[in-house]
Formats: structure tokens, C-alpha cells, sequence
């Protein structure tokens, strides 16, 4: 598998077409080839890995600036057609992701993530180790994707330090994933979990159990 930046329209017009085919996107909310120019020019990155000649999956980020002028990348997508799911290729876009940050002096990677997903979960804090110490409600609206059920796009936002790997910390609290996603069961999360991160808390570990698991949270300071 090649893991490297894609460059001209019709490798963007590939990653549009595999949106289609992951996500099940509406034509009114795919990515245009047009962002996938702009985010390649103004210091964000547009990545692809290929079996042979063939796209498997693709990264994008755009370049932020957080208050006081920090400098980081927000990664907004990244999709793997089945075929190559659970064979590691979303872990080589995250790691070319962070060989660019890193060559380019940038320290945090961030994302959002479905807190549903126990096996994303896992992928993000235990295999990569970002923390979660956020949690924004409905941050997309509600989509056209099947994958999201007509459910509002409720989102865990995963923070990667890529300079300094993420000390074992004191576990301070838990929350379990409920066994179903449903609008309740939603709103129980988002309560639960933004409970803990108003104390200072943030999501630094998870145990998973199949296609279910539990939050682990600490006290966390990003400095």
C-alpha cells in the first residue's frame, strides 16, 4: 500500500467519487474537487493510499488557528472503501499525516468522531492515543449518509498531540457506551460526557467489548 499526497483533478475527482461509495452522500453534501484544490494550496493536506493504481482511501485536513494564534490541522475526512477496512489502511493515512505535521513543525491534529463507534474509538485513543475533551452536538447537522440513521451528527472531538506521546494518566471516571444508538440514548452521552469535561476532565482511554465499550476519563492539561 502507497500512502502519498494526491496531486491533480483527477485523482481529487477519485476521492469525491469514493465519498460517494463510503458514506452514501447526497450530491448536495459531498466535498467538491474544488476543496480538495484549495486545502492542497493553503497548507492543508490531501492524501490518498493506493493499492497499485487503485485509491483504497483518502485523508483530508485543512490548516486552523485556534485562539491565541496556535497553529493546527483539522482533519476533517478520511474514508476507506470496504474492501481494504481491517487491513490498516486508515492507520498509514494517520501516520503520513503525522510524518507532514511533523516535518512542518505543527503539533495537534484534530478531529471529530461518532461516539457510537466503539471500534473507531478504540482506533483514535488507544492505537493513535488522541484525547477527546470535547463534545459538540448535532456539529454537522443531519445528514443524507444512511450511515447516521437521520440522527443528529452528535461528535466527540479528538485532540492528537503528535509531539509527546499521552502519559498513563489516573482513571477519575467512566462512562459506558449504551448497547443501542438512539436519539435518547444520545442525549444520555452527551450528558454524561460533558458533565466531566466542564470539571477539566478529558477522554484519555477505552475498553472496548465487541461493538460497545467504556470511556475512560483524567484530568488533563494540554501544556
Amino acid at each position: 500500500m502507497n500512502v502519498r499526497a494526491l496531486a491533480g483533478h483527477e485523482e481529487f475527482g477519485e476521492a469525491v467519487r469514493l465519498q460517494r461509495l463510503i458514506w452514501g452522500f447526497e450530491e448536495l453534501e459531498l466535498l467538491p474537487v474544488r476543496l480538495f484544490v484549495v486545502a492542497s494550496r493553503i497548507g492543508g493536506q490531501v492524501l490518498g493510499a493506493f493499492d497499485g493504481d487503485r485509491m483504497a482511501g483518502f485523508c483530508l485536513a485543512l490548516p486552523g488557528i485556534k485562539p491565541g494564534g496556535k497553529l493546527y490541522l483539522h482533519s476533517h475526512m478520511l474514508g476507506v472503501l470496504p474492501e481494504w477496512r481491517d487491513a490498516g489502511v486508515g492507520k498509514l493515512l494517520k501516520l503520513e499525516q503525522r510524518r507532514d505535521a511533523l516535518a512542518r513543525g505543527i503539533e495537534l491534529v484534530e478531529w471529530t468522531f461518532d461516539p457510537f463507534e466503539a471500534k473507531n474509538a478504540y482506533f483514535n485513543i488507544q492505537s493513535l492515543g488522541a484525547i477527546v475533551p470535547r463534545y459538540v452536538r448535532n456539529m454537522y447537522g443531519v445528514s443524507t449518509s444512511p450511515l447516521h440513521g437521520g440522527l443528529p451528527t452528535d461528535r466527540c472531538v479528538a485532540q492528537w498531540w503528535i509531539t509527546k506521546p499521552l502519559a498513563e494518566t489516573e482513571v477519575v471516571a467512566r462512562v459506558a457506551l449504551p448497547s443501542e444508538k438512539t436519539r435518547e440514548s444520545q442525549e444520555w452521552l452527551g450528558h454524561e460526557l460533558e458533565q466531566h469535561f466542564d470539571r477539566g476532565l478529558a477522554i484519555t482511554g477505552f475498553e472496548r467489548l465487541g461493538d460497545t465499550g467504556t470511556y475512560l476519563l483524567s484530568v488533563w492539561d494540554s501544556k
